[in-house]
């Protein structure tokens, strides 16, 4: 495990690498905390941070569809999601991995993965199968019926997330070519972020919207949430390392960087443009620095990091403009253009910034001894773009094979009720 950097030169399958099976209690120890603040992301960090986002008559909604995405995808995970992602899949392993751990089978307190008890590997990786889906969340809020999108979430994560995964993390044909994503850029946010503009345009736009501004309703909750996100975020970069060692310390460190380059531009920004920051503004443009390091945080050093936290921060900005004045497309909370965009970006810059020849910007190379920058950049091209396509594709297939069994948005009166009380009988707020 401490030769982590040179098993990613080699195979770049950074959470799944393989290593010798042998319990490491220091590394053990630190996959405990970084597997509980990636849960706490989720629960209750993403949940505050959307909540607050929303008009007060939808906020239980968004809580409630956190929550039940969580206890869903965990039991996917169990039956059939590990399995499929991580293990092999003999002859059709470049694609998907195979059933033998279905239930978790094989898997008891002595199984070792690497450094690792296997069991903690797999609940580790649940803890990033829960989250993606719940992203998807912020696309449709206030607008989508509760079952379909319990039903769309569960069939998501088996037919765009568990796939992919396998590809970049459980030794698939994208890990074989030496795509660099240390820790979700594609499997996370590209995925995400492109199902939830699809998601967007196949729900169709919010009662009102654009006319009608649908502020945030309490944006001490979205602050309150983000910096649980941020906190989180150090378990999920700094714990894709899979070790408590250099790699995951520079991890963190590397995510903080970005986080804090992309914050600011996007209140300079905010300043250059509307004249005043603002609070929703520095939580947006810290999501935006955070997600667009992920697919680099194990290859890039500190001055990588502030470039592309930078770059985030202007390239994610500018593109919510463009997906809600443009293409006026209602994604309720900015998905695509903040975990997308900053998906495809860093998974991108990840195969600049990982030279070793950039001086004070250099990382810790290439993935294969052969690749240079134009091979690498290369392969970090057509995994975006295949991951794009793919997601797009499936989850389109997805949302009409669900809405042909129920609906999938409220009706125009729930609607303007609230989901609070139409779909769950409750309020948020009774003062």
């Amino acid at each position: 495990m401490k030769i982590i950097y040179r098993m990613a030169a080699l195979t770049a399958l950074m959470p799944s690498v393989a290593r010798a099976d042998t319990l490491d209690k220091s590394d053990t120890a630190w996959i405990i905390a970084a597997t509980a603040l990636v849960l706490f992301m989720t629960l209750p960090g993403l949940s505050l941070f959307y909540g607050g986002l929303v008009r007060a008559k939808n906020v239980l909604s968004v809580l409630m569809q956190c929550f039940a995405i969580a206890c869903a995808v965990s039991l996917v995970w169990l039956i059939a999601g590990y399995s499929l992602a991580f293990a092999d899949g003999g002859a059709a392993n470049a694609w998907i991995g195979g059933l033998q751990h279905a239930f978790f089978a094989g898997i008891d307190r002595d199984t070792v993965s690497g450094t690792l008890p296997q069991s903690l590997h797999g609940l580790f990786q649940m803890t990033f199968a829960i989250i993606t889906p719940a992203l998807i969340v912020g696309a449709f809020a206030e607008r989508m019926r509760f079952g379909a999108m319990l039903a769309f979430s569960v069939l998501w994560v088996l037919g765009v997330y568990v796939p992919v995964c396998h590809w970049v993390w459980g030794g698939g044909w994208l890990a074989e070519l030496g795509l660099y994503d240390f820790a979700g850029g594609t499997v996370v946010h590209i995925t995400a972020g492109v199902a939830a503009l699809v998601a967007a345009m196949v729900l169709g736009r919010r009662k009102d919207w654009p006319g009608q501004a649908m502020k945030p309703h309490n944006m001490t909750m979205t602050v309150m949430g983000a910096g649980m996100l941020w906190v989180g975020w150090f378990g999920f970069n700094g714990g894709s390392a899979l070790a408590a060692d250099g790699n995951a310390a520079m991890a963190m460190l590397v995510t903080h960087i970005s986080a804090a380059a992309g914050s600011l531009v996007w209140i300079t920004l905010e300043y250059v443009k509307f004249g005043k920051p603002s609070a929703l503004g520095i939580a947006t443009g810290m999501v935006a620095g955070l997600g667009t390091i992920t697919p680099a945080s194990g290859f890039v050093g500190p001055g990588g990091a502030l470039i592309i936290g930078l770059a985030a921060g202007v390239v994610c900005f500018y593109m919510v403009l463009v997906v809600k004045q443009k293409w006026r497309i209602d994604d309720s909370l900015d998905v695509f253009p903040v975990h997308g965009i900053g998906g495809m970006l860093g998974t991108v810059l990840a195969g600049v910034f990982a030279s070793t020849g950039l001086g004070v910007f250099s990382g810790y190379g290439f993935a294969k001894p052969e690749y240079g920058m134009l091979e690498q950049v290369g392969v970090q091209l057509l995994g975006v773009v295949v991951t794009i396509l793919y997601t797009a594709a499936i989850t389109w297939l997805l949302l009409k094979l669900v809405g042909l069994f129920t609906p999938l948005r409220v009706s125009a009166e729930e609607e303007s009720q609230g989901l609070d009380i139409a779909l769950h009988e409750e309020r948020g707020y009774d003062l």
